[in-house]
């Protein structure tokens, strides 16, 4: 007990330590504002008793009370910024206590057991991590203002914090796991209650807040100016404070993991396994399972849900995540929500939000997919959407079937090529085939489609004045969509691989017996007689890459399809 009580007393005391650092620097910007005023009030003063002369001294004294008039006009409208910039706050699913009261229950037995206020509410994340957030800004609060949480002269008292929760965890982990983990995020509301770290946590945050109102494009010249000023003030005082700021959280942390150090530390241990196991699997199934639904225009509904059983296919194929799936047997921790379909359908919308920029709500080219549903409507839909824009770049380049379909003649009766995987392999495999231009025509093709499926200007939000406070995204105004992209642009040769694939694809369900199906860890699969091909990605590469048909036709032949039979592109 004293070995965990001196850490959190030690870190509790240089937490202090910082936030008083902090706020002498507040302090010190405070009287440097208000230093050319205190030399005129000495310099009038000596004039009016007589110790200066009405001459020139009178004249610099008016002079520098001038000065000092401007510097605290200029002082009180940066501290006014500061004040009322509207702090960044994370996108996130709130969670009542009517749709979880098992959740606050645990988080509240939680609490008390750290001997720490309990937070002042739950919300959830689409992603692997929980943190504390503060909250208290009234333009982050809807609604009247509740009793304690401020005076009639704009002063804000400490409140506790909302307690985020990566939403991953509620599914994958058990109530026990998912307790341990929380216990050293919870402890964290206790620092946060002292007035000294929460004035600081205020000051910062305010002027991080005054330096991204700053950046705000698209503001008129009337605006730009003095925001330019504000946040160039708001720069220097903040370069000042990072490293008073940072070591202040490391000292928080410190001060929280050891208060939380006697409730389920030996579980604890354990329970940090899973949230590594957590984030492979969280990102395998945002990367290879719901990009590509997302840009077809479909989300997965279910994201969280998904998240076990990649993770308990990854179990079965890692062999150092063998054994983890035995503790599903035990109580998952989305049991403590009421209705966990509708979490996860809310955190599974916000997430393709973040992470792909969709629409804030379903429509009709933005529909939500089950799991049961993704073979057949988003699979397939894929390898017959990307099939069907391979060959029109092959029309736009004049490049004309290579085999005779059922009659005389190389194109069909409408006197269109036909669309054939032969005409591919026989084009990028004949001599002096330029892939570069295909991949290039495919690339312009994807951007344009991509550029017609964005939401207009009008629907992704209104302006944030308008719906404040109405949306996980509302107070981080302007920002474009999505915060957080998941991958790189790919490249012409990455998207002209992917759509030679699509076409086998399609070419191996229509002529071979085939089917579309989904893989938890890869996301699109093709399935032959029931099992899973996933040996086509290096035959396709030499195709492409150095012209080389021959180890596609061998498998092509092994799997029994037909190059010359014609593909369905709808």
């Amino acid at each position: 007990m004293s070995g965990t009580g001196s850490v959190e007393e030690l870190g509790a005391h240089a937490a202090r330590a910082r936030a008083m650092a902090l706020l002498r620097i507040r302090s010190r910007a405070t009287a440097l504002a208000i230093l050319p005023a205190a030399a005129a009030v000495v310099l009038l003063v000596a004039v009016a008793q007589g110790h200066i002369g009405p001459g020139v001294w009178s004249t610099v004294s008016w002079a520098v009370a001038a000065c000092a008039v401007v510097i605290l006009l200029l002082a009180a409208a940066v501290a006014a910024a500061v004040a009322r910039a509207r702090p960044a706050v994370s996108p996130t699913v709130p969670l009542t206590e009517a749709a979880a009261p098992d959740l606050y229950r645990l988080v509240r037995d939680l609490a008390d057991r750290l001997d720490v206020p309990a937070p002042s509410a739950i919300a959830l994340t689409p992603d692997c991590d929980s943190w504390l957030e503060d909250r208290t800004h009234p333009a982050n609060r809807s609604g009247a203002e509740e009793p304690g949480e401020g005076s009639g002269r704009g002063r804000r008292t400490p409140a506790a914090p909302v307690l985020v929760i990566g939403s991953p965890f509620l599914w994958w982990m058990r109530v026990a796991e998912l307790r341990a983990v929380l216990a050293p995020v919870v402890a964290g509301t206790g620092p946060s209650a002292n007035p000294d770290i929460a004035a600081a946590r205020r000051f910062v945050r305010g002027l991080d807040a005054a330096v991204a109102d700053a950046a705000v494009p698209g503001q008129g010249r009337v605006r730009r100016i003095p925001a330019a000023f504000v946040g160039w003030i708001a720069k220097v005082l903040l370069r000042g404070c990072r490293g008073h700021a940072a070591e202040m959280e490391r000292c928080v942390a410190a001060a929280a993991s050891g208060r939380a150090q006697e409730v389920d530390y030996g579980l604890r241990i354990v329970a940090q396994e899973q949230v590594g196991l957590a984030y492979a699997g969280w990102d395998r199934l945002l990367t290879r399972v719901a990009l590509p639904a997302w840009r077809m225009g479909r989300w997965p509904s279910r994201l969280d849900a998904g998240v076990v059983s990649a993770l308990t296919e990854l179990s079965r194929r890692d062999r150092l995540a063998e054994g983890f799936t035995s503790r599903l047997g035990e109580r998952p921790a989305c049991d403590l929500i009421e209705e966990p379909g509708a979490a996860d359908e809310a955190a599974s919308l916000l997430a393709a939000r973040l992470f792909h920029g969709g629409p804030a709500e379903a429509g009709p080219g933005w529909s939500p997919v089950d799991w049961q549903q993704y073979p057949d409507e988003v699979v397939d839909r894929k390898w017959r959407t990307e099939a069907a824009r391979l060959h029109r770049v092959l029309d736009a380049m004049g490049v004309a079937s290579s085999v005779t379909v059922g009659a005389p003649g190389s194109t069909a009766s409408g006197g269109a090529p036909v669309p054939t995987l032969a005409r591919v392999i026989d084009h990028l495999a004949s001599p002096g085939a330029d892939s570069e231009a295909l991949a290039a025509g495919i690339g312009a093709a994807v951007a344009r489609d991509e550029e017609k499926a964005a939401p207009g200007p009008g629907t992704e939000g209104s302006p944030p004045d308008a719906g404040a406070g109405t949306g996980p995204l509302d107070l981080w105004g302007p920002v474009p969509l999505p915060l957080f992209p998941l991958q790189p642009p790919r490249t012409g040769t990455e998207l002209l691989a992917d759509h030679v694939v699509a076409m086998v694809c399609c070419a191996a369900v229509d002529t071979a017996g085939a089917a579309p199906g989904l893989d938890w860890l890869d996301g699109p699969a093709l399935l032959v007689d029931g099992g899973r091909r996933s040996d086509l990605g290096a035959p396709v590469l030499s195709l492409v890459e150095e012209g080389d048909a021959e180890p596609l036709r061998s498998w092509l032949t092994a799997v029994g399809v037909r190059t010359d039979k014609p593909v369905r592109l709808s």
